[in-house]
Order: C-alpha cells, then sequence, then structure tokens
C-alpha cells in the first residue's frame, strides 16, 4: 500500500516549469545587437542547405532534465545535429542529448569577470566544444576549444587571427582592428543593412537588364519590319521583270 500511495504522489506532482526568457534585453546596446544578429544569420546562411544545425541567438539553453535553474542563455549557440525550427528554449533532453557545439559570446561594458568565468565553467561542464568570446569595447577576441572532443578541458587558443572554426568552417579576421567572420567560400558576414542594400543593387541591375533587353527586343522588331519590307519590294520587283519577260532568277 506504501509503495501505491508513493506512486499516487509522484503522479500527481506538477510539471517543473522552464521560463523562457528571464526578462533582460539580448542586448546592451545596437552594435552589441548588430553582432550577435550578423553572426547568427551568417551562420544560418552557412547552413542553409543542410536540415541537421540549428542556430540560435539568447536562447534559454537547459541542459539537465529537472534542474532549470542549470539555465544560460548564449549570443549565438549552434548545434549541429539537430534540426532547425522554432523553440521556445533548447532542452538538452529533449535534442537527443546534443549540446550546443559551438557558442559566442559578445562582451560589452555590462559583462563582469566573474561572469565571463561562471560562463566558461558552463560551457566546458555541459559539452561546448568552441567558445569564441569578442569584446566589443576593447575589440579583443579569443577562443577556446577541445582539440578532440573526449578532451575534458576546453584550451585556450593561441591565435585568434585567420583562426578557422573547425567545425563551422568560418573563418576569424581581426586586421582590420575590428571582428570580421567569413564563410567557408571566402564571403564575408554581412549585416542586414548591407544585405539589403545588396539586394537593392541587384534589383536595379536586373530592372536595367530588363529594360536592356525590351529595347533590344524593340529593334529587334522594327529590323524584321524592315526585312519584311525590303523582302516585299524585292517580290514586286520580281514579279515586275516578269511581266517584262525578264527571268530575274538569272539576273
Amino acid at each position: 500500500m506504501a509503495a501505491a500511495i508513493a506512486y499516487s504522489l509522484q503522479d500527481t506532482q506538477p510539471d517543473i516549469f522552464y521560463p523562457d526568457s528571464d526578462g533582460k534585453p539580448t542586448a546592451n546596446n545596437t552594435e552589441h545587437a548588430e553582432c550577435i544578429a550578423t553572426t547568427k544569420y551568417g551562420i544560418e546562411s552557412v547552413f542553409a542547405d543542410r536540415d541537421d544545425v540549428f542556430v540560435a541567438m539568447d536562447l534559454f539553453w537547459y541542459p539537465v532534465k529537472g534542474k532549470p535553474r542549470i539555465v544560460l542563455a548564449p549570443d549565438v549557440m549552434v548545434a549541429l545535429g539537430r534540426p532547425p525550427g522554432k523553440r521556445k528554449s533548447y532542452r538538452q533532453w529533449e535534442e537527443g542529448g546534443i549540446a550546443p557545439q559551438v557558442v559566442f559570446e559578445f562582451l560589452s561594458d555590462s559583462n563582469t569577470t566573474s561572469e565571463m568565468a561562471a560562463k566558461a565553467v558552463f560551457f566546458e561542464r555541459y559539452g561546448v566544444q568552441e567558445y569564441y568570446i569578442y569584446d566589443l569595447e576593447r575589440k579583443e577576441l579569443s577562443g577556446l576549444i577541445r582539440f578532440k572532443e573526449e578532451d575534458d578541458l576546453l584550451e585556450e587558443i593561441p591565435d585568434m587571427n585567420d583562426w578557422t572554426s573547425p567545425r563551422l568552417g568560418i573563418r576569424f579576421d581581426m586586421s582590420s582592428g575590428n571582428l570580421q567572420l567569413y564563410k567557408p567560400d571566402g564571403q564575408p558576414f554581412l549585416s542586414f543593412l548591407e544585405v539589403e542594400a545588396l539586394r537593392q543593387q541587384a534589383e536595379a541591375k536586373l530592372e536595367q537588364a530588363r529594360e536592356e533587353l525590351g529595347e533590344t527586343r524593340e529593334q529587334l522588331l522594327i529590323t524584321a519590319q524592315m526585312l519584311d519590307q525590303s523582302q516585299s519590294r524585292t517580290n514586286a520587283l520580281a514579279a515586275k521583270l516578269r511581266e517584262l519577260g525578264i527571268n530575274p532568277d538569272v539576273l
């Protein structure tokens, strides 16, 4: 009877609540927001033809079932082996046990040393393979990596300039004094405004090409009409010569 009662009590316990937000803004300033968004959408564009890569920004990641206090929301995280799509949070036990392998943090003046140290411990403990940190104020880039997946610890990458992520294939460039990410095909990550400018340029070129094509078609039509008129005059002349007893074919 005691076992039955214990089972009944356990069965009626409410579900554990996993919050989807802490009520804090995603970014602390416009530069911070742009870096996060550009990185997130740039990585998504790299893997646009794959259905097994999930990329998110400022999404709560719960690595341990039943432990809602163990949570962190990286600025950008990438989970290889998981499908893209909408999620209110990343609950690892519902994602085949796969931890995000790559995370990005963009530091602003509100980030403290103790906060970043705690994040590094969290990422190391719960399976992150590559951890990249860019300080927006100091323009400093650093990275930690498990050189082998079975390694226990994340190790510092000695030189991040021209570093290429082993798992994402993206390249980090600091030669300009600011962080610039490049896709595996060598194309740079672009901000929304840069993408929009390129889209408008492409539309303008397309419209110009359409106008030029229309002008070419019109010119071809005029040329065809002139040829028809010329052929009509030639046929009329040939008919007149035949009336005069002259065979135009032998002229």
